[in-house]
């Protein structure tokens, strides 16, 4: 568990790199996070010796993607400051919902795989294509080269050295993460073993080459999750911030809105509806919009609130 300094120290952390095509083309698959997690608990050094991914029981590529994701995901972080030693440690993020005794090891609430969505793309972010797409990609329908096209501009717009083939290879990974993949009949086995598709970020057109964000409030994703990720946002934007505005939690860089794709509407009801049952924030209306305030820490907020919510999954 992160609190004080340590939570705000690894929240706060940010690099200058961008990071792309380092999946090894392979979306995050069901079991994967647990299996990647468990190994580091138990050897910091699970993923730099040379059989690691027979220990993990999956191919050398499949072994490189699954060190990635759980890096990417944030439920595990380098054991020192350069990250030369090759050897990690769990997040105090990880531990808590991971563990075995932790709120979700095994994933099986959507409500977890929402957090996750949040904490790969909350700053600092190791998949910077999937930022690009969820802050700047605009487009009511877009397809495989519509984001391609956007993550050129990306690159473009700060001269960095990435080919055609990785972006491409980014878009596509999107795409088949949050994306129910269609076979010839029916849905295809890459889908079902992707559990991020289930939350359905990213829906199918009449066009079967066009894909569209699905905007609105999502039935799986609880209060608590939008409360958490709206005062790491609020710590984020300044570290001795305690008010909000509405509208920059739902259309700021990175913000909640963007990130899970809510209106100002559905962000303003659960954050309400949380309101009502806890103390810890509160509304106050101004000429410009509503604000959200706390009078504690965000981040302390934010770890009451996803405790809060497992709490209750429990009893």
């Amino acid at each position: 568990m992160l609190t004080g300094k340590a939570a705000a120290a690894s929240v706060i952390k940010r690099s200058p790199e961008y990071y792309f095509a380092r999946h090894e083309t392979f979306h995050p698959r069901h079991g994967w996070l647990k299996k990647g997690f468990d190994a580091i608990e138990k050897d910091a050094a699970a993923f730099a010796v040379a059989d690691s991914h027979i220990r993990l029981g999956v191919g050398k590529n499949m072994g490189q993607a699954i060190r990635y994701w759980c890096l990417a995901f944030k439920i595990i972080e380098p054991f020192d400051d350069t990250g030369r030693s090759g050897q990690f440690q769990p997040t105090g993020f990880g531990s808590s919902l991971l563990s075995d005794a932790g709120w979700d090891p095994y994933l099986e609430d959507p409500a977890s795989l929402w957090h996750l969505h949040w904490s790969l793309n909350k700053v600092p972010s190791f998949a910077t294509a999937w930022g690009v797409v969820f802050n700047e990609l605009r487009k009511n329908e877009f397809g495989v080269d519509a984001i391609q096209a956007e993550l050129v501009r990306f690159r473009d717009g700060r001269n960095l050295g990435v080919s055609e083939n990785s972006l491409q290879k980014d878009a596509l990974c999107i795409l088949r993460m949050y994306c129910e993949q269609v076979g010839t009949n029916h849905i295809s086995e890459e889908s079902l073993d992707c559990p991020f598709a289930s939350l359905g970020l990213i829906q199918r057109t009449a066009d079967p080459k066009l894909y569209q964000f699905r905007i609105g409030a999502k039935a799986s994703l609880p209060p608590e999750i939008i409360v958490s990720a709206s005062m790491e946002f609020m710590f984020l934007t300044s570290t001795n911030q305690r008010t909000i505005s509405l509208a920059e939690l739902s259309y700021g860089t990175g913000s909640p809105g963007r990130v899970f794709k809510l209106s100002e509407a559905s962000i303003y009801d659960a954050l309400e509806a949380y309101a009502k049952k806890s103390p810890e924030i509160s509304f106050s209306s101004m000429a410009v919009g509503s604000q959200i305030s706390t009078k504690e820490a965000p981040l302390l907020v934010a770890r009451k609130a996803l405790e809060k919510y497992y709490a209750g999954k429990s009893q």
